[in-house]
């Protein structure tokens, strides 16, 4: 199947564009302040940065319905963003405070939030994939109208999991929508050296799963594929695989100076932001103007200041805390000889 074309911009509203504008442009400054914080060593360990990626989660949730369930890799801050998890708990738990959005103990890599659908953040390359087809599972078991969104990047599809899941996804039409978030580079090494399969929708076809690619670039490209998909699992007619086409700002994480591609090759992309083309036709359409869209990035850098006081006045989780939620306390109906 070819590559989608970009999406007519004409088909949403006045409301959707202001919508996706100021989600994205949170992402966008929540993860500027997070590599600044981590550069003074506010924040530690891991950091997996989206900048660049805004359009994925942003189409993806416009085009979802409440109920439905998000599942990720390590490259997860702005995925509860989205799903309108408090921020102020995203950032609390990059700095590892008690009042973060997994306790302090889930880091950059391994954010939860029950609540909005978010079933993480999950630190092995690859782990999630199954984990987003068992969810769909439970999904189609309990007789929901639900779906689960199973994220993952370019390099987690050269993992074995990735190919289980899909077969018995297709196997057992479970109503998945798998997502390879495809930057071109994995951890620094480019698809091309990696794979035969460059065009990495294709994987799909071996399972004869409806695959295409999608322009990630244009958060209305990304809402039409995913609505469409949706539609699909929530017939019962089974998993999509959807290939996003997008493009990391930054490196791969922040120990990682990027220096595998060219200054050429970053800018081209820039031209393409996603942020910038909901901005532009904002303006075209006159719904805001220059002055209403700086008032609305002034009031985003202010909430991310917040989100920083936050963590910055939250307390440590105290020692005792290593020996909590370990294991689930659920009395399971298990006989153990």
């Amino acid at each position: 199947m070819a590559a989608k074309s970009k999406s007519k911009k004409e088909e949403f509203s006045k409301e959707q564009y202001m919508e996706w504008f100021e989600s994205m442009q949170f992402m966008r400054r929540f993860e500027e302040k997070s590599g600044q914080l981590y550069g003074q060593q506010k924040i530690r360990g891991f950091c997996h940065l989206y900048i660049g990626q805004e359009a994925c989660m942003a189409g993806a949730v416009s085009a979802l319905q409440k109920g439905d369930k998000y599942i990720t890799a390590y490259r997860d801050h702005a995925h509860p963003i989205a799903l309108g998890s408090d921020p102020r708990t995203i950032m609390a738990e990059l700095y590892g405070k008690a009042t973060g959005i997994s306790k302090g103990k889930g880091g950059s890599m391994h954010m939860f939030d029950k609540e909005n659908g978010f079933f993480g953040g999950h630190g092995i390359v690859g782990a999630q994939v199954p984990l987003g087809a068992g969810i769909a599972f439970a999904e189609k078991y309990n007789g929901t109208d639900n779906l689960c969104m199973t994220f993952m990047g370019d390099g987690a599809v050269r993992q074995g999991a990735f190919h289980e899941a899909l077969n018995i996804a297709m196997t057992m039409k479970l109503p998945v929508i798998f997502v390879i978030e495809n930057n071109g580079y994995a951890m620094g090494t480019s698809v091309q050296r990696t794979s035969n399969v460059t065009e990495l929708y294709k994987l799909g076809e071996a399972y004869d799963m409806p695959s295409s690619a999608v322009d990630a670039m244009s958060v209305e490209a990304v809402h039409h594929a995913v609505a469409e998909a949706a539609e699909r699992a929530r017939k019962g007619n089974g998993p999509t695989l959807l290939e996003f086409r997008t493009y990391r700002y930054k490196g791969h994480s922040m120990s990682d100076p990027a220096k595998y591609r060219t200054k050429e090759e970053l800018e081209e992309y820039k031209k393409k932001d996603p942020i910038e083309q909901v901005r532009d036709v904002i303006l075209k359409r006159k719904y805001a103007t220059e002055a209403d869209l700086k008032e609305i990035d002034n009031n985003i850098k202010e909430r991310v200041q917040e989100c920083v006081d936050f963590a910055e006045n939250s307390e440590f989780p105290d020692p005792s805390e290593a020996y909590t939620d370990v294991y689930a306390e659920d009395n399971y109906p298990f006989i153990m000889d």
